[in-house]
């Protein structure tokens, strides 16, 4: 769909669940998003998922969406995938834990957005607000009180998608998210709290 065609009105958000699984293939495509992650980059090691990058990160992701985790969250626009975000419990994300940037900060239970993956015609169009705010609606309604993110603060203007798939930090800022910590002078840690019904 050409750029000025395209139509953010009518979102909707859905989380990833068995039956929607075949939109998910769809959105990611057969290269998995990007390089074949399939959005396991968070959720193993290294080694591991260099040993099963591609189709044997398909498979894992299958295997936590056919257990009934939720791994994220889908947006539609007229019933077509066109985004997605990761969003789960912490513990979901062993590799944060891993790393010397984005290791635990205290002992507050969190939620944790770690990144995006918008179809190409429908970046720079606002859609990682949008699914931010999925994001924390979902969250909510799971009982979560706190989402973590983990986004870039780029030293440009301008920042290809491949460096920007955690988000970035002004998107998060908009949305309501204060930083909480900053180890690198581009990867600040923010949160958002969840208001009390």
């Amino acid at each position: 769909m050409p750029r000025d065609k395209c139509n953010l009105g009518d979102l909707e958000f859905h989380p990833l669940t068995p039956d929607r699984w075949p939109d998910f293939e769809t959105l990611f495509g057969k290269r998995g998003a990007c390089g074949g992650c399939w959005c396991m980059w968070w959720r193993t090691t290294r080694s591991r998922f260099e040993q099963q990058k591609g189709e044997g990160n398909r498979t894992a992701m299958r295997a936590i969406v056919d257990s009934g985790e939720v791994p994220g969250i889908i947006a539609y626009t007229q019933g077509v995938p066109i985004g997605w975000c990761s969003v789960a419990p912490r513990d979901s994300f062993p590799a944060l834990d891993r790393s010397r940037i984005l290791k635990c900060i205290d002992e507050t239970p969190v939620w944790s957005l770690v990144c995006f993956f918008i179809k190409k015609d429908y970046r720079n169009r606002g859609l990682s607000l949008r699914l931010i705010e999925a994001a924390i609606e979902y969250v909510r309604k799971k009982g979560g009180k706190v989402l973590e993110a983990y986004p870039v603060e780029p030293k440009k203007p301008r920042t290809a998608p491949a460096f920007a798939w955690t988000g970035l930090a002004s998107a998060f800022r908009k949305t309501g998210f204060v930083e909480c910590i900053r180890r690198s002078e581009t990867r600040p840690i923010m949160r958002y709290s969840i208001p009390e019904d």
